[in-house]
């Protein structure tokens, strides 16, 4: 059993808390809203007052917040993480954030002797929930061996990517194929159903033939053919809208930065935009296909 720091307990980082506790760690938890620390307080996690108090005496420390500003304030601030940790603290973000912060962070926690991991997730709310979770993990490889078995409780797939800052080019580059491929689904399903085609139909050949996608698979933007759709239930969202859009911008910010060409990445970032911008935040990233059928 291991004493383990954790910062950020909403909607990801509270299941994700919560497996840890039930593998048997000890964890202590902060957050800046109050209902996330009485959620993870009845969890069996001991709240505390700050960040810098969530690191102070543990092995580990895990991070789960909004975007790369919030990620260099808590590590690298004054009173961060960074300051408070003993030397040797392992120190692991899972937030989905730009490339040049996860790498500055790094920098950061390296200079102060501590070993730094970027993890970002894929797989929602559910997969945090279930702990079927895939990191895409960014660091040396002796941080990595260290991460690995609280990454194993947490989730199902571990992939290390590489160097610092790796995981983070891994999720924005698997999230713009993801989001590309949604698009190209509504697109898809809303010409067939204009000219005939029944979805299911429509599924039925391009999943076993060379249009078939993840995406499809497991989201198809249509009700009726795939069980674990958000179609299925009104586009209540499994991963929001606003956060495909999100990492659509960070993967183009990224683009930007390397100099490479993204097109549809570009377009579809300007796409769920208009969409999200259109009050549609809250939705799956699935019920773009409402603004391609030109509802609302």
């Amino acid at each position: 059993m291991a004493e383990i720091g954790f910062i950020g307990l909403g909607n990801m980082g509270g299941p994700m808390a919560r497996n840890l506790v039930a593998a048997g760690h000890k964890l202590r938890g902060f957050d800046v809203v109050p209902a996330a620390v009485e959620a993870a307080r009845e969890a069996g996690i001991e709240p505390v007052g700050s960040a810098a108090e969530a690191v102070q005496g543990v092995e580990a420390l895990v991070t789960m917040l909004p975007a790369g500003q919030q990620v260099r304030e808590v590590y690298a601030g004054g009173g961060g993480v960074i300051a408070a940790a003993a030397p040797g603290t392992l120190l692991i973000d899972s937030s989905t954030i730009d490339v040049g912060s996860a790498r500055a962070v790094h920098e950061a926690a390296a200079a102060a002797g501590h070993a730094m991991l970027d993890a970002p997730v894929s797989g929602g709310v559910a997969g945090a929930a279930a702990g079927t979770l895939t990191f895409m993990v960014g660091g040396a490889e002796a941080a990595f061996a260290r991460g690995k078995p609280l990454f194993e409780i947490m989730g199902r797939n571990v992939v290390h990517a590489g160097g610092a800052g790796n995981g983070q080019v891994a999720k924005v580059c698997n999230n713009m194929i993801l989001g590309i491929s949604m698009i190209a689904c509504a697109e898809a399903f809303t010409l067939a159903d204009k000219l005939g085609l029944d979805p299911k139909t429509l599924f039925a050949i391009s999943s076993k033939a060379s249009g078939s996608c993840w995406a499809m698979l497991n989201h198809a933007p249509v009700p009726g053919v795939v069980e674990t759709s958000a179609a299925d239930r009104d586009f209540q969202p499994g991963f929001a809208a606003a956060m495909m859009h999100k990492d659509l911008k960070l993967s183009q910010e990224a683009a930007g930065q390397a100099g490479a060409a993204t097109p549809l990445g570009a377009e579809a970032a300007a796409l769920y935009t208009l969409f999200v911008n259109a009050g549609n935040g809250e939705l799956d990233y699935a019920a773009i296909i409402k603004m391609i059928r030109g509802e609302g």
